[in-house]
């Protein structure tokens, strides 16, 4: 098996849904409050590195009227309105001028947004994926990308399901065909290791 190395010029960084209205949901198998503290991480050392941290947020107009109004089985339920503060980035991540940020409008961080086109102009080619929760935004981010062509990482520990049953489907059946499945620690070190060789 080759070295794991990932150039910072050509990665982003990519969090999904790290915001005030999410982080207080519980999570599995890993609790949220670890998964911000690892998604914390790997955006500093993006910024660090000088890899593209892109923090994504959902959120919506206040009325919900740009929200989507589907005939499903199970809807998502929520407070009614949502708190004023809900979209707002976790204050763990900060912030950086450098930063991308993305307002999303459904699960997906791609459809309806400029994050493609700012990964392009950037040259980016690589994606590390993290946040919540790893069924909705960052399986249906990874989907788009893979479709798209981008190479992905998925950092495990860095992202947390509603249920560990349906984190580990994600990144036991589904992810691994995507990309490659791997810790904070190892990503961090396959950053710093593209400044040593």
């Amino acid at each position: 098996m080759s070295q794991f190395i990932l150039d910072p010029r050509s990665t982003a960084v990519v969090v999904i849904d790290i915001q005030k209205g999410i982080v207080g949901m519980p999570g599995a198998p890993h609790s949220t409050a670890s998964v911000v503290a690892n998604c914390a991480r790997l955006v500093e050392a993006a910024r660090r590195l000088a890899a593209q941290p892109v923090l994504v947020h959902v959120g919506g107009s206040r009325d919900g009227a740009d929200r989507l109004k589907l005939t499903v089985d199970q809807t998502w339920s929520g407070p009614a309105p949502l708190p004023a503060d809900w979209s707002d980035l976790a204050p763990e991540i900060g912030s950086h001028p450098r930063d991308i940020v993305i307002l999303k409008r459904q699960w997906g961080a791609f459809y309806g947004t400029d994050l493609e086109l700012q990964l392009r102009r950037r040259k980016l080619s690589t994606i590390v994926l993290c946040g919540i929760a790893t069924e909705f935004g960052v399986e249906s981010t990874a989907r788009d990308a893979y479709e798209m062509g981008y190479e992905q990482v998925f950092a495990e520990d860095a992202m947390t399901g509603r249920n560990a049953d349906s984190h580990a489907n994600s990144v036991t059946r589904i992810f691994p065909r995507m990309g490659r499945v791997r810790r904070t620690e190892e990503i961090i070190a396959a950053l710093e290791n593209s400044q040593r060789t």
